[in-house]
């Protein structure tokens, strides 16, 4: 097999992708050359970039403990980019069997290769969807019979939001899933952040440009804000490793990571 066997037709494989830049940080197979070099390019000017990718997914597993804790059942992972091990099914069916996970995600890359891995595995789905198109992602979550708005669902929005720009207006993507979803539903998310970043971190902000989807780095006060009707639990929306650690996993210097995390209660 080549380098690109593995892609879907149609994929222009000249231009680097965030979903698979992404799965090469997390420790993933599913990338390519430009996305490894433009990966290179990113970490050698933030050499924690990978650190808080990886932050962030265990992050997101803790978040499934713990919404599974509470009693949900039903999981919306919006922005869910290209499967690794360790994803939010297979924490939340080992913790609560039975759990249903729809996974949306606008790269067909990562659309394809969901629907590869996910084949044969029960109550889940893969839409391919912008996160920024609520309408299609409510239409076609409840069309798969997977997950009922009338019940408490966890929208989870890890990673995802800060590739949406102020002129998208995340506070009303937000708000369109919160008026969707049911009592008892709760809201996950984790943003990059400004704050104390140095100016290599701003660089990469423009050099993440070049996969199409920059990212926006917002302080905690409007990160904080897009939880609008989710009042935060404890520990509030705080850097990525201070969110409920689990004992022996580090939070030393948590600013370093860059990025913020908090889950809200409906």
């Amino acid at each position: 097999m080549t380098d690109t066997d593995w892609v879907p037709a149609g994929i222009d494989t000249s231009r680097p992708s965030t979903a698979r830049v992404y799965d090469y940080f997390l420790g993933g197979t599913h990338h390519l050359p430009v996305d490894r070099e433009l990966a290179g390019q990113i970490e050698a000017m933030t050499p924690d970039i990978g650190e808080t990718m990886r932050a962030n997914r265990v992050f997101l597993r803790r978040a499934v403990r713990f919404l599974t804790g509470a009693g949900v059942r039903q999981f919306l992972d919006i922005g869910s980019g290209i499967p690794t091990a360790g994803n939010v099914h297979e924490i939340a069916q080992a913790e609560a069997p039975g759990s249903a996970v729809v996974y949306v995600d606008v790269d067909p890359v990562a659309v394809e290769h969901s629907r590869a891995i996910l084949a044969g595995v029960e109550r889940t789905g893969v839409i391919c969807a912008d996160a920024r198109d609520t309408g299609l992602i409510l239409t076609e979550t409840a069309r798969s019979g997977l997950i009922d708005f009338g019940r408490p669902v966890a929208v989870l929005l890890a990673g995802v939001l800060h590739f949406v720009p102020d002129a998208d207006d995340p506070a009303g993507l937000v708000g369109a899933l919160r008026d969707a979803v049911g009592p008892g539903s709760f809201l996950v998310i984790s943003h990059a952040t400004s704050d104390g970043q140095p100016p290599e971190v701003l660089e990469a902000q423009r050099l993440s440009a070049r996969t199409g989807t920059g990212i926006v780095l917002r302080p905690h006060a409007e990160i904080a804000a897009l939880f609008e009707g989710f009042p935060l639990v404890e520990p509030g929306l705080v850097h990525l490793p201070l969110w409920r650690p689990e004992p022996g996993e580090p939070v030393e210097n948590p600013e370093r990571y860059g990025a913020y995390a908090g889950v809200g209660a409906a």
